[in-house]
Order: structure tokens, then sequence, then C-alpha cells
């Protein structure tokens, strides 16, 4: 349902209704109890009461019935507006089987069996509530009963009258409760109203309201998501700035040695700019590359190569060293890989891929000529590990806490070699695929790189 306030509206009436129906049952039930607990005593008194008059009366059935049956009519008119007349009727039965007495309106078959006490018998198309009296000293039995119908109607009109009111209130309780989740939800449309009219640059927290704490919640939510917008937008301003000035350099350079190139008085000094041109084109490569990297890890889903082909991590592996293997051979320096098949698969190799050669790229770059880089995988089941190991000059102390950052060189990097990204990448990426890195000193010098993955 498209609105809060309908929705509330038919949830509370809705509980509305099912209370007033649970009253009505409630009442219905209790007054029919109540109804026949008061008219089976009225049953008990009138038969108690017709047996004392016969007493009194020396046994006379006839006089002591037509005291308590012909006064009722006066009391009841026949066809009075409640239509109770003849509701109530007595029979007095002798002993011998005799019917000895009856009020007016009384059927001529017999009210009830020989037992005493209450019983319900349906007698010319009537069911009645019965109560015998048995009078030993009298030989009668006196037998008072009044129709099961006009107990129901009793009880029906009871029903009738609450309920009565009760609809003529509905519409009445249905305006009020509609009033009232408007009211409630003013709140809620003044936020809204609000968030409306922001313009879409302004990102500042929102001011927690005064009213229901309910939404606090929620206002405590957008300022997050307001922070975390904020801290995007200005990650990629700065990323932004960051990537012009690191590819102004490296464009400024290839322009330079182009016009050496051009204007070059020998062989010598142009083939020298021509070098310098190729070595600006593959370090601006490999920048623009890790752009494309950086932002694919830190805007991807969630469930980033999840949907891809499984790939073995030792095929992986082995097919980024082969495509290493070539700057490998320019630097002079050996890349070796250890790493069994059908030990792990997954589906974010997109992911794992830019990492991994980034880690096998520092670790080429900044190994000695004749060094040899070492890059392996390891799997139990709990989790996977690929280590990198080289011998090159390490991360110092003071650097380790900043080599994740983007576009950040440490004191121990190469002049004019790296953009600062790599480790930064590989961060982002383990951060996506829920791993992590770790970095420490190689025993005998260089440095130990390790992404440490769960195996499910």
């Amino acid at each position: 349902m498209s609105s809060i306030r309908m929705r509330l509206f038919l949830i509370l009436m809705a509980a509305t209704g099912v209370v007033w129906l649970s009253a009505v049952i409630w009442i219905q039930y209790s007054t029919r109890m109540e109804v026949n607990h008061v008219l089976d005593r009225r049953l008990q008194e009138s038969a108690h009461m017709v047996a004392s008059l016969i007493a009194r009366n020396g046994g006379v059935v006839g006089e002591a019935v037509e005291k308590l049956a012909h006064p009722r009519p006066h009391i009841l008119p026949e066809g009075g507006p409640e239509g109770y007349s003849h509701e109530l009727i007595c029979q007095v039965w002798g002993f011998d089987g005799r019917l000895k007495s009856e009020s007016d309106g009384a059927p001529r078959a017999r009210l009830a069996d020989d037992a005493a006490g209450f019983s319900e018998r349906e007698v010319e198309g009537e069911t009645w509530r019965v109560y015998s009296h048995i009078d030993t000293e009298l030989g009668v039995r006196v037998m008072v009963g009044d129709a099961l119908s006009m107990r129901e109607r009793l009880v029906r009109g009871v029903i009738l009258g609450l309920l009565a009111p009760a609809l003529a209130i509905l519409p009445v309780l249905a305006a009020l409760i509609w009033f009232a989740v408007g009211r409630g939800l003013a709140p809620l449309d003044r936020l809204a109203r609000g968030l409306a009219a922001r313009p879409a640059t302004d990102l500042s927290a929102l001011d927690l309201p005064p009213g229901p704490r309910e939404l606090r919640p929620m206002v405590s939510a957008l300022n997050g998501l307001f922070r975390r917008v904020n801290s995007a937008r200005e990650r990629e301003r700065s990323f932004t700035a960051f990537a012009a000035h690191e590819l102004k350099t490296p464009l400024a350079g290839l322009k330079t040695q182009a016009q050496i190139a051009t204007i070059a008085p020998d062989e010598a000094t142009r083939n020298r700019a021509l070098a310098q041109i190729s070595t600006g084109v593959a370090r601006t490569d490999r920048m623009v590359r890790q752009l494309l990297d950086m932002t694919a890890a830190e805007n991807a889903a969630e469930t980033s190569g999840e949907s891809g082909p499984e790939q073995d991590g030792a095929r992986l592996l082995a097919d980024l060293a082969e495509g290493l293997h070539g700057l490998a051979a320019q630097r002079g320096v050996g890349l070796e890989t250890r790493a069994a098949t059908g030990l792990w698969r997954t589906r974010q190799a997109m992911l794992l891929a830019p990492a991994l050669r980034n880690l096998i790229e520092n670790a080429i770059l900044a190994s000695p000529p004749g060094a040899v880089v070492e890059a392996s995988m390891a799997c139990d089941t709990q989790e996977v590990r690929f280590t990198v190991l080289d011998r090159g000059p390490g991360i110092l102390a003071s650097d380790r806490a900043h080599v994740t950052e983007r576009f950040w060189r440490g004191a121990s990097s190469p002049s004019g070699q790296g953009s600062g990204l790599g480790l930064a990448i590989v961060a982002a990426v383990m951060e996506r695929m829920g791993g992590r890195l770790s970095l420490s000193p190689r025993d005998g010098g260089g440095e130990r790189a390790e992404l440490i993955l769960p195996a499910a």
C-alpha cells in the first residue's frame, strides 16, 4: 500500500472492529448466561410460590393457580409492545397422572417428565424451559416454564441496544482516527518537506527533531548517509585532482622528449629521447590502468564478480605471472610461481586479478637485477593465502601506516617509478572480498605481502 496514513488508518479501524466484535461476543455470552440465571431463578420461585399457595388454600389446586396465573395478563397485556404475554406458563399435575390445573395459554400436553428440577421440552412447536417442583405432602407436581424464544429475544434486544449507538458512533470514530493518524505523521511530513527544500550540494547533518523519538533513527541514518556521500564526493574530488597531477608530469615529459627527438642534432640524442618517450608511455599506461582498477574496486557492488564463471586460483596466478614475465625480464628479475591446481576456485577473479597483479608488479619494480620474485598460493579449510616475496628495500616502519593510501609514495620507492596506487587498489579489493592485506618484512631483506581470503 502506497500511503502510510491509509495503512495506519485501516489497521486501527480493523483493530477497533476486532475489539468491538470481541466485546459483542462477550456481552452476548455474558448476557445470555445472566438472563438464563435470572429467569431460571424466576421459574424456581414461581413453582415454589404456586406450591405454597396450594398449601395455604388447603390443597385446592384450581384457586391457587388462578391467583398466580390470572393476574398476569393485566401485568403484561396480550398484544402489548413487548410481545411477552403468555410466555410464562404453569401446570399442576397430581401423582395420579391427571392435570389438576393450568394457567392461561398453557398447552394441554405435559411440560416435563416426573423428575424434579430443570428440563427443556418442545411442546406444540415451542421449546420451553421448565422447572418441576414435587410436593409429596400435597401430592402434586408444579411445572412452571417459559419459552426459549422469549429469552433469545431478550438477549437480542440487549445486543441490538448496544450495537445501534456503536454503529452510529463509527463514522465519528473513523474521522477521529483519520485526524489522529494525520497529526501523528505530521513530523514525518515536515521532515520530507525539509529534505525536498535542501539543495543537492547541502550534505550537512540534519538536526534531530525535538518531537517523536521514532524519527531519530531515521534522521541518524540519513545523517550517516550524508556523511558517506560527502566522504565519497571528497574522495572523488581528491582522486581526480591527484590523477590530473600525476598524469600531467609524464605527459609534459613526453611532450619535451618528443620535441627533443624532433630537433635532435644526432642519432644518439634522438634515440635517448625515444627511449624516454617509451618509458613515459609505459608509466602513463600503468597509471591509467591502475586508475581504472581503483575505480572498479571502489565502485564494485557487494556481489561483484559472483555471477562470473568459476576460475581456479592457481590458474589465475599463473596467467598473471605469464603476463608480467616481460616486465620481469626487462628489469633482469626472475619470477617464480608455486600453486597446485584444484585447491580453490573463485567467481571473483575480475576483482582478485588486479590486486594480485599490482602486488607482483610492485615486487618486480622493487627488486634489484638478479633477484627472484616468488608468488605462491596455499589453502586450508579456513582461508586462502596468496603470498608474494621480493628482495627489494622493503617498507620503512614510518611508511607502513600510509602505504595503502592513494598516491602515497614511501621514502624507499625508486624515483620515477610507481603511482602510489598499487597497494591502495589491493586494500580496496580485499575490503570488497572480505579479506585482508598483510605486509611484513622478509627474513634476509625484502618484503612479504599476503592476500588472505576466506576459503568459502
